[in-house]
């Protein structure tokens, strides 16, 4: 049998980690050598117990375990780092997969789950694995399928685009003025922008908005 793989674990839950230390002491090709509550102490104990995967959670008390998985990423090219979630929501998944993590795991997931993830990111640290991510793609591709503005939206960009005021879109609408600018407020927020300049700017990178469109 080889080496054990050495595991750290990250998490501000002192159940978690009591229940990371049962289910790894029956596993002969595992072992922790070390753990902390406090994202902060994740770098010296990285450095002083030179684990091979550090299992850690989503959201520690005193930071963002994300942004402490990057960091670790960047500092150490090799280290195994499995992030542990609260739920399975898909923005944290991507964020994960964004973070240069070797795994995620939802918290409610088997236990043999999470033993899989910490002994494929021993071997594949830049490997990433997830249960799930395969239709959390497919719902964000359907996602950006989907077009940005709405065909009224459409049409109030149109117009912005050919300098008309709120007033006379709404004139041109045939809608009241109040509701005109309702669409603009609802455009720029879906473009980012806080004026027209910055509305029309922002369609045209998008190809929304053709280039010759003036402010």
């Amino acid at each position: 049998m080889g080496q054990a793989v050495k595991v750290v674990v990250v998490d501000g839950d002192t159940l978690i980690r009591y229940g990371l230390h049962r289910l790894v002491g029956a596993e002969p090709d595992i072992e922790i050598v070390g753990e902390t509550g406090l994202g902060a102490r994740a770098a010296p104990m990285v450095a002083s117990s030179r684990p091979d995967v550090v299992v850690l959670d989503a959201e520690l008390p005193d930071g963002d375990g994300l942004g402490i998985a990057r960091e670790l990423r960047e500092r150490h090219a090799d280290l195994g780092l499995v992030v542990l979630a609260s739920g399975s929501r898909d923005d944290m998944l991507f964020r994960a997969l964004d973070s240069g993590v070797s795994a995620f795991v939802s918290k409610s997931a088997p236990t043999t789950e999470l033993l899989a993830a910490i002994r494929h990111s021993a071997v594949a640290a830049t490997s990433f694995t997830a249960t799930g991510l395969a239709p959390a793609m497919a719902r964000r591709k359907q996602a950006s399928a989907e077009p940005l503005l709405s065909p009224r939206e459409t049409q109030v960009l149109r117009l912005l685009g050919q300098g008309l005021s709120v007033r006379a879109i709404a004139t041109a609408l045939s809608v009241s003025v109040s509701t005109a600018k309702t669409y603009v407020a609802r455009l720029y927020e879906k473009l980012g922008a806080s004026n027209r300049a910055q509305a029309i700017m922002a369609a045209m990178r998008l190809g929304l908005l053709a280039a010759e469109a003036q402010v």
